[in-house]
């Protein structure tokens, strides 16, 4: 339900995300084992979108236990760094690095709120600032988030978020095909829906959720008054976990709406480049 923010809602989900870290060590979701085995965690459309990061230097704000950051080491970027609030997501990241081979001149992991990330994180810029699906939503500030993200992009470097598309959030969860609730709205979603999206029958205690909705275009402006140049924005019509009961899971793992059915987008990226500076 919506509601003011509440004081404590950076605690309350810190406790709940580190509880639920060895559920997601545990669970199907993950699959560690084939991970570790050589699966890439990395959609499709995001390889296809960041490109080749052979030799560049990659920061993952908000990458909870590092696959989706490992993936882009194995992919062949030269250092990657990832930064969680959580401290048991990031010990479980470091965790997997060293399994893997990978030194902390390769994959290196940080526990910092992302609003410190200037300070927290080795280097003071990057090729690439990625952001993977379902980080936003736990920020209140958009706007301040787009500022830090944009101050670690190197000049000619460029942030890349890939992100599930706020108006799910206002459509009905059985068809998602009727709005119920307000898409422009700024109050906190407070929440105690207990379980995770990997295990929903896991049981659990620290249920107690706060997150927020970014409409697109708010995501966007707050890019480009941050000094980023925006390439694209993509709007995609499938998504990774069953959104709405009415989608139908494909070969490829996404979920998307029956064929003769009106679509709405499910997932958006965004590519905003930081130009190089000439020297006049």
């Amino acid at each position: 339900m919506y509601s003011p923010t509440p004081d404590d809602w950076r605690d309350a989900n810190r406790a709940r995300w580190d509880e639920r870290v060895p559920i997601h060590v545990a669970s199907d979701f993950y699959g560690l084992d084939a991970f570790r085995a050589g699966r890439d965690a990395l959609r499709a459309f995001e390889l296809a979108e960041v490109g080749d990061v052979t030799g560049r230097t990659l920061l993952h704000l908000q990458c909870h236990i590092g696959v989706d950051t490992l993936s882009w080491a194995r992919h062949g970027a030269r250092q990657v760094v990832g930064l969680d609030f959580s401290e048991p997501a990031v010990e479980t990241a470091r965790g997997l690095a060293e399994e893997l081979g990978l030194g902390p001149d390769r994959a290196a992991f940080v526990a910092a709120d992302v609003y410190d990330a200037p300070s927290a994180v080795p280097d003071s810029a990057y090729d690439i600032v990625y952001t993977g699906l379902g980080a936003l939503n736990w920020l209140p500030d958009v706007q301040r988030w787009a500022e830090t993200a944009a101050s670690l992009v190197a000049p000619g470097g460029f942030l890349y978020v890939a992100e599930f598309h706020p108006l799910t959030d206002a459509m009905d969860a059985e068809t998602g095909s009727v709005v119920t609730d307000d898409y422009f709205s700024r109050d906190a979603w407070v929440d105690e829906t207990p379980g995770t999206y990997a295990d929903a029958d896991a049981p659990t205690v620290h249920n107690r959720s706060v997150e927020w909705q970014h409409p697109v275009g708010r995501v966007v402006t707050a890019l480009a008054s941050a000094g980023l140049r925006i390439e694209f924005l993509h709007e995609h019509d499938s998504s990774l976990f069953q959104r709405f009961d009415a989608l139908e899971r494909h070969p490829d793992g996404h979920y998307r709406y029956p064929a003769g059915r009106p679509r709405i987008p499910l997932m958006y990226s965004i590519k905003a480049s930081r130009p190089v500076e000439h020297q006049g």
